[in-house]
């Protein structure tokens, strides 16, 4: 598949996105300028930055979100990782929420983009500071919300939407969290 190839796939997720949150015009408008420019904006080696996926996870009754106290960043976060040069954005999100919750049934509430963001991760040790392109997903415990901490995180809690800034009180997630309070 040609770097074009691979990368029109998101584009046409960031269309439909654009569609839906017409609001967010400037943000998907950078986030397609970076995609457009970088043909290697799939790839972690890509210093200024690279797409990432990641999922803010209903619990089965989806009155919970499931969150990571994420090792490296010291924070509450939804469960998310690089791409490593994989352009199917919704796979990357289904791979990293397996891997960082262990749950062990979950699915799409949609194969739409939930929500975008681009985010500064800061210097550390040889890598430099770079940008996060994220693509995150809407995903739904379908089994045991039962979960397993991974070595990536310092913790994992279901937490209560209204209970949100009780943990975190991220812009992007409190973001994520009105968008799910629409849906239900």
């Amino acid at each position: 598949m040609s770097p074009e190839d691979s990368r029109q796939g998101l584009l046409n997720l960031l269309g439909v996105y654009l569609h839906t949150y017409p609001h967010e015009l400037e943000t998907v408008g950078r986030y397609r300028q970076f995609v457009e420019s970088n043909d290697r904006c799939f790839e972690r080696s890509l210093s200024i930055g690279h797409v990432t996926g990641s999922a803010l996870i209903l619990s089965a009754s989806a009155s919970k979100v499931l969150l990571t106290h994420h090792r490296k960043l010291d924070r509450w976060l939804q469960p998310g990782g690089h791409a490593d040069g994989d352009s199917d954005v919704l796979g990357v999100a289904l791979k990293e929420a397996e891997e960082e919750t262990g749950l062990a049934r979950i699915e799409p509430v949609t194969v739409d983009l939930f929500d975008i963001d681009i985010h500064s991760i800061p210097l550390r040790g040889s890598e430099p500071e770079h940008l996060h392109y994220d693509c995150r997903f809407l995903l739904r415990s379908v089994g045991s919300d039962e979960f397993t901490v991974s070595d990536e995180s310092h913790d994992l809690a279901w937490v209560a939407l209204d209970r949100i800034l009780d943990y975190t009180s991220d812009p992007s997630i409190l973001r994520m969290i009105d968008k799910v309070r629409e849906l239900l």
